[in-house]
């Protein structure tokens, strides 16, 4: 597992100390204390539970139903654009984090912390209560309805393959044989090229960042990125190089996900989520990140019945509820 930070922005503080005064201590090994980047080190060590103690930040995961005090701690895998990523100045944001800062505020929470945890560990990171609940864009399966406790959906999303503009058109699946796709390791597009790669003959290159990915296709070490489309029709806006070829019509949602046994969370959360529907506000932000409206009957604008996905899982159904009633 790779973390950025443990929460962004706020652990610099006990970047060369703390590490110097584990390893003292022997609890951490000299060399990873010379590492430099403390968060990882500990990470690596088993020991990032004790640095958010001697740093004095708050335990993440708190009670039940969104009742901390403090900034509301969410995961994100911070690089997946337009979702979550860096600013120039250090700072976090995105389509998922404006949604974090609207969910927080409903909740009387004073803020957002953003935790970057790469894909493939983040339900780990979920279950370790690292965080409350993970604000990345997660597609909606049957399998992880399993895992954790899902919302409704609330941004469709398919799968698209991003390819070099100066390539020739992607236009039907048999093309790929004989190819490399690149995916964000442990994503819904890393499991669909998995089940694929056999029948239509391509290999799957997995990264722990979709920005690796789409560099492995700018620089012709992959064929194409699978990915969602909302990160495709991003990365295409901002560069020229690529365009997005292929759609494979999944009829996909992404939702927030939370441990199974936090389900007081989920439903204060997805009735937010419904509020912020019914009166425009993920439209908006789907405006200022995608630039333009989302589509009629859309899951952006559409508030379900019901806490969850439908049919899955950890779906409750409420009779005579209505939504962001």
């Amino acid at each position: 597992m790779r973390e950025r930070s443990g929460t962004i922005g706020r652990m610099s503080a006990g970047r060369v100390l703390l590490p110097v005064a584990l390893a003292r201590a022997g609890l951490l090994p000299a060399a990873l204390a010379r590492a430099g980047h403390l968060p990882a080190a500990l990470a690596r060590a088993g020991l990032l539970p004790l640095a958010l103690a001697l740093t004095g930040l708050p335990a993440c995961g708190g009670p039940g139903g969104g009742a901390g005090t403090g900034p509301l701690v969410v995961a994100a895998d911070v690089g997946f654009a337009p979702h979550a990523m860096m600013t120039g100045a250090g700072e976090v944001e995105g389509f998922n984090v404006d949604l974090a800062r609207e969910i927080a505020a409903r909740l009387g929470r004073p803020g957002v912390e953003v935790v970057d945890f790469e894909w493939s560990s983040i339900f780990s990171g979920l279950y370790a209560r690292r965080f409350e609940f993970v604000i990345a864009p997660t597609t909606i399966t049957e399998g992880r309805a399993r895992r954790v406790l899902l919302t409704e959906g609330y941004l469709d999303t398919d799968p698209v393959f991003l390819r070099r503009r100066d390539q020739p058109e992607l236009d039907d699946l048999a093309q790929l044989a004989g190819q490399v796709v690149a995916v964000n390791n442990g994503s819904a597009y890393d499991l669909w090229a998995t089940e694929n790669a056999g029948p239509l003959g391509f290999e799957v290159q997995r990264y722990g960042k979709n920005a690796d990915a789409v560099q492995a296709v700018l620089s012709g070490r992959a064929f194409a990125n699978l990915v969602g489309e909302t990160v495709a029709y991003w990365v295409v806006r901002e560069n020229a190089l690529v365009r997005a070829d292929y759609r494979i019509p999944a009829e996909t949602a992404f939702a927030i996900a939370f441990r199974n046994d936090d389900g007081e969370t989920r439903n204060r959360v997805e009735t937010i989520l419904e509020c912020l529907k019914v009166e425009g506000v993920i439209a908006r932000i789907h405006r200022d990140w995608l630039g333009e409206e989302p589509a009629p009957g859309s899951a952006a604008v559409t508030a379900y019945e019901g806490f969850g996905p439908p049919g899955l899982p950890g779906f409750e159904p409420t009779p005579g509820r209505v939504p962001c009633g």
